[in-house]
């Protein structure tokens, strides 16, 4: 033990005088001196940013306005487009709103007497004046969008198959629909019932349609009281024809059934473009046809898959029927408009 009469400087440690200190407790203290790290606003203009501070913090009112803003943003990036607020168009109605449901004949809210399902074929003889097909119409009143859309569709297909290959896939596309619409209706025909059974495997379903009738083979389980099948309809005053696919009941309400088939899934009704308006046309002429002795309000439109996938089944009801029906007869219009002009169009000048 000693003791110090004087201050020690130890790095950063100061020892008072007179402090008692135990020799093995003492050591020595270095300071360490380590890099100085620059600071990141070491590189600021100083001058620069003091002067920017002072622009910021003063109370004096700039000389620009908006009003210059605006033209030197109109000078740097063009004027400002400004988009218009959309018009509502008003719904379009058809000039002529004929009756959907014949007033004279009541509908049926009963199952019917059995009976075979009426087929009444079409009969267009050459003393017969030419009457369009609803087909023939919805395929010339299609809107110019319709028009785009199909157009680039089949572009892409020839781009891909070539001109021969194309035309082999679309023979290919209506020979199955052809066989599978046959072979619907040999089962729909049938004396046999035709639930509880693996349809694709009775004798009169070809190959080609296996996939489709297994597809469809858990709608046709609600299907009941078929009426009829492919028979022609005809509408008298707005002179029009066709032929349904089917008129039966599912699940208890008689409906115009439209079998269609497709490669590519469509599990909604706007999916399946104009064939609702197909149906609301073919069951409004049935409706005024003199060989049908009921009337339908309902619709049925069923998407078949040729992998046997299930199909999709979508009811229209007679609501829905009704707003259809109504664009029917502006298609309707439009095709008679079409014609019209064609014909004044052709006639010689007098």
């Amino acid at each position: 033990m000693f003791v110090l009469n004087r201050v020690l400087f130890a790095g950063s440690i100061i020892v008072p005088e007179s402090t008692s200190l135990t020799a093995c407790h003492f050591s020595a203290v270095h300071r360490r001196t380590c890099p100085r790290r620059n600071s990141p606003y070491s590189s600021v203009d100083s001058e620069r940013y003091s002067s920017l501070v002072k622009s910021v913090m003063s109370s004096r009112v700039s000389s620009q306005t908006p009003e210059t803003l605006q033209a030197e943003d109109d000078h740097v990036y063009g004027p400002v487009v400004k988009a218009q607020t959309p018009s509502r168009t008003e719904q379009r109605l058809p000039k002529t709103l004929h009756p959907f449901i014949n007033s004279e004949r009541t509908v049926e809210t009963e199952e019917p007497e059995a009976g075979p399902p009426a087929r009444i074929l079409l009969n267009r003889g050459k003393s017969r004046p030419f009457i369009p097909s609803v087909t023939r119409i919805l395929q010339q009143t299609l809107s110019p969008e319709q028009i785009f859309y199909l157009e680039r569709w089949k572009r892409r297909m020839i781009a891909e198959l070539g001109e021969e290959g194309f035309k082999e896939y679309s023979q290919n596309i209506f020979k199955q629909g052809k066989l599978f619409h046959s072979a619907l209706e040999d089962i729909l025909t049938s004396a046999d019932t035709w639930r509880n059974k693996n349809l694709s495997e009775t004798p009169q379903c070809p190959p080609e349609a296996q996939g489709y009738i297994q597809s469809i083979s858990h709608v046709l389980e609600d299907v009941s009281a078929v009426r009829a099948i492919e028979s022609s309809v005809q509408h008298g005053s707005l002179n029009y024809l066709g032929i349904v696919d089917c008129v039966a009941r599912y699940r208890g309400v008689l409906c115009v059934i439209d079998w269609k088939t497709s490669e590519k899934p469509k599990p909604f009704l706007s999916n399946t473009y104009d064939n609702p308006v197909q149906v609301a046309a073919y069951a409004g002429a049935l409706n005024s046809d003199g060989n049908y002795k009921y009337q339908v309000e309902n619709g049925l439109i069923v998407v078949a898959y040729k992998d046997g996938s299930p199909a999709h089944a979508h009811q229209i009801n007679s609501e829905l029927m009704s707003e259809y029906w109504k664009t029917w007869l502006i298609r309707l219009e439009d095709y008679r408009e079409q014609r019209s002009s064609a014909s004044s169009s052709m006639s010689p000048e007098k």
